[in-house]
Parts: C-alpha cells; sequence; structure tokens
C-alpha cells in the first residue's frame, strides 16, 4: 500500500510558540508513519516548515514540510493552512491507496474530505471543542463544516471518548479504537524496578509538575521512606520555581531534575521505575503514557487523559483526580499485579499494531 500521513503539528506548543528541536523521529507520527513501513507500506508524511527540526536529518521515508500561509489568522502552531496541499492531493490522490490525517478540526483532514473522501481515515482524537478563540471557529467548524464535507470520510477514534464526541458529527465512525502506537525498538520492557518514579513532562503550568513533587514529599514522610527517588525529565519555563520548591521541601537528595533525555535513555528510565506520575491540567494526548505501558511500568493520573478509561480498564495503574500520597503507596503495594497487567499490553500497542488496526478499520469501511 501506498499510505499518506497529513499531520501538520507535529509538537504540542506552548503559549503559541512551536519548540525548538533537532529531530522529528521521537515524535508520535512519524513513529506512526514508522509503522506502515515496518508492516511493507510506503509512506509519505507532509507537515509544516515551521516543524522542521533545527537539524538536518535522513528519514526513513519521504517527509515533506509545506509553506503555512496566513499565520496571523491560521496559527502554525495550532490551526495552520497549507494551500500548498490542495495542488498536491489532486495531482497525487490516485497515488496512494491511503491517506491518514489527523484530526477532523484540521484543515488538511477538510482538503483530503473533500479531494479524495473514499480512501480518506481522519485519525481523531479530542473529545471536546478546542479551545482557540473560545471553542467559536471549533463551534462553526462542527456544526457546519462537518456536516458538508467529512460525512463521506472514515472516522476512526483514539479513544472511547472521542469516538462518542464524534458520532455526534459524522456519518462514519469506526467501532475500533486505534490508540496511539509506540516504537517498541526504544522502549524495553522489564518487571526488575528501582525505588523511584518518574515524570516526563515539560515544565510548564498545565502540566502541574509541581503538584506530583508535593504528593511525592508527603509520600516519602508518611511511609517514611527517604529512600525513595524522583526522576522528573523534561525542561520548561518553570524549571526555576519547581527547583526551588524542591529546596523549599529538602528534597535535593530525592528528586532529580534531568532535563531532556534522548528516547532510548528515556525508556530505560521509565523501565527501571514502578510509576509515572500525571498530575495534567488540561492534556489529552499524553505520549508519555503509552510509553509507560509498554516499558511494564503503571501509571498513577487523574481522568483528565484520554488513555485514562484505558488504564482503569486494564489495570494498568491508578487514576483518580486529586491523587496523593496514599494512592502512590497503594500503587506501590500492588505494583506487581500493575506491572504484570502493562507487560500484558505491550504487543497491543506497538506502532506496527496501530498501523494494522488502522487499514484494517479502512478495509472494514469498503463496500
Amino acid at each position: 500500500m501506498k499510505v499518506l500521513i497529513l499531520n501538520s503539528i507535529l509538537r504540542t506548543a506552548e503559549n503559541g510558540i512551536i519548540p525548538a528541536v533537532d529531530t522529528i523521529k521521537d515524535s508520535m507520527i512519524y513513529n506512526l508513519a514508522l509503522g506502515f513501513k515496518h508492516l511493507g507500506h510506503e509512506v509519505t508524511l507532509i507537515a509544516t516548515e515551521g516543524f522542521k527540526p533545527t537539524k538536518e536529518e535522513s528519514y526513513d521515508f519521504e517527509v515533506i514540510f509545506q509553506k503555512a500561509f496566513f499565520k496571523k489568522l491560521f496559527k502554525e502552531a495550532m490551526f495552520p493552512l497549507q494551500l500548498g496541499l490542495i495542488n498536491y492531493l489532486i495531482k497525487n490522490k490516485k497515488s496512494f491507496d491511503l491517506i491518514i490525517t489527523s484530526e477532523v478540526f484540521a484543515i488538511p483532514s477538510l482538503f483530503a474530505a473533500i479531494i479524495s473522501p473514499k480512501n480518506t481515515i481522519v485519525w481523531h482524537e479530542v473529545n471536546v471543542f478546542p479551545k482557540m478563540y473560545r471553542k467559536i471557529p471549533a463551534k462553526i467548524w462542527y456544526y457546519t463544516i462537518v456536516p458538508l464535507f467529512f460525512q463521506r470520510a472514515l472516522v476512526v477514534p483514539r479513544s472511547i471518548e472521542a469516538g462518542k464526541f464524534i458520532r455526534q458529527y459524522v456519518k462514519h465512525v469506526s467501532n475500533t479504537i486505534v490508540e496511539h502506537g509506540v516504537n517498541l525498538d526504544n522502549f524495553i520492557c522489564s518487571k526488575e524496578k528501582k525505588n523511584q518514579f518518574i515524570i516526563v513532562s515539560q515544565l510548564v503550568p498545565r502540566k502541574n509538575v509541581k503538584s506530583s513533587i508535593y504528593n511525592f514529599y508527603k509520600f516519602i514522610n508518611k511511609y517514611n521512606l527517604p529512600h525513595f527517588k524522583l526522576l522528573i525529565a523534561g525542561k520548561g519555563n518553570q524549571e526555576k520555581e519547581i527547583m526551588e520548591q524542591i529546596a523549599r521541601l529538602n528534597l535535593e537528595n530525592n528528586v532529580t531534575l534531568l532535563g531532556f533525555v534522548p528516547h532510548k535513555e528515556l525508556g530505560i528510565l521509565i523501565s527501571q521505575s514502578v510509576a509515572m506520575l500525571v498530575s495534567t491540567l488540561q492534556d489529552l494526548n499524553m505520549v508519555s503514557i503509552p510509553e509507560a505501558i509498554v516499558s511494564g511500568t503503571p501509571v498513577i493520573t487523574n481522568s483528565i487523559p484520554i488513555t485514562s478509561s484505558f488504564i482503569s480498564k486494564y489495570n494498568l495503574g491508578v487514576v483518580k483526580d486529586d491523587w496523593n500520597e496514599d494512592d502512590l503507596y497503594e500503587l506501590l503495594i500492588n505494583k506487581e499485579s500493575y506491572i504484570d497487567s502493562c507487560i500484558t499490553q505491550r504487543s497491543k500497542l506497538s506502532i506496527e499494531q496501530s498501523s494494522k488496526s488502522l487499514i484494517n478499520s479502512y478495509l472494514k469501511f469498503l463496500p
């Protein structure tokens, strides 16, 4: 099969600023494309120029970075407009057996749904109206544009919640849920754990990392576990505040800020940890959660990430809003059960499995 993947936004921007990175190879969508290649398919990935890495790199398949237009109105970090995509799709639609595009509320999805609807899959994640400009553009989009132009394409949800949401607006929604896949080559799995937890996160307010640190502080004091460690992998504008919090709580010997950690090294650290801690205030998609699960590492999280229902269903950790030190302890004493459940799910969360599930959803949709 020849597969075209349209994913304008490769990374989550903070305050409308696209992060500068050396590589795109650790992005979710690059690894999905790699999953298709591992299955023997020919892949092309299209994103916008703003997400091009700062260093030259070679890719495992064709990657095209297109120019974004009218950036003041169509923010490249949030809702980019790639006019060149129209001509590309018209010229090349017959060259691809399958077009996969991310999100119903996205201009590339609209172009694909109009120009080549019968072989387009919209891989949909959100389960609420996006907050951009007080949700007004999203509401206009879902109530007018979607009924007019998206009714012949197939939508495949990434979660149960996303499926329930999008069924209100489109006709063809797959009953199959396709989660984000993980490149298992980068994430080893281990039942052997050190006395440590890990946080993999940008150090920004919406990630609520300071709350996780405080719960860890209460955990080691209440349960007399001064030997326990907390690793924090990530960078962001809250780094100074977090360092001050660590000093204020006398956690210098317990909490380590690692900064940016390469993927393979990160995989080892995750696999060695008893659990991954998540306290996000708004993130629906967190690629780090399936990365933890495939590493045999359970997750403690609130109910905000869309994978929270998956964690609860398969006993992959603890899901509780406002989780605290007692929940950390409960996870610790029952860790073997959670770890075994994570290991059972490992092969089901591979990039190859996600790619295969998308293809199978499309084949079922064909008349």
